[in-house]
């Protein structure tokens, strides 16, 4: 069981970035499932996630800006973010419960600098 998460860069502010997280098996078999993000010097935060019945939740600072989604073809989940701020960077992290476990992909770093 693997989640692999990719996308991540060196983004100037306003610009916009996909991250894609690839799932070993289907996507379903991991509920429910959802992008964290950790910034230098802080907690791990979550960002967006579907819940078990596939209801997305963002938190604040991403509400209006950032949309999570899942290719179910290809078994990835999503996170397009718009209109980035200096305050998104961190590394982001796709997260999945699977068989009574957490799971989390390799990190991939954000940066949104001038």
């Amino acid at each position: 069981v693997q989640l692999q998460a990719s996308g991540g860069g060196l983004v100037q502010p306003g610009g916009s970035l996909r991250l894609s997280c690839a799932a070993s098996g289907s996507i379903f078999s991991f509920q429910p499932m959802g992008w964290y993000r950790q910034a230098p010097g802080k907690e791990r935060e979550l960002v967006a996630s579907f819940t078990r019945v596939g209801i997305t939740n963002y938190a604040d600072s991403a509400k209006g800006r950032f949309t999570i989604s899942r290719d179910t073809a290809k078994n990835t989940l999503l996170l397009q973010m718009n209109s980035l701020k200096i305050e998104d960077t961190a590394v982001y992290y796709c997260w999945g419960p699977h068989s009574g476990m957490d799971y989390w992909g390799k990190g991939t770093q954000v940066t949104v600098s001038s």
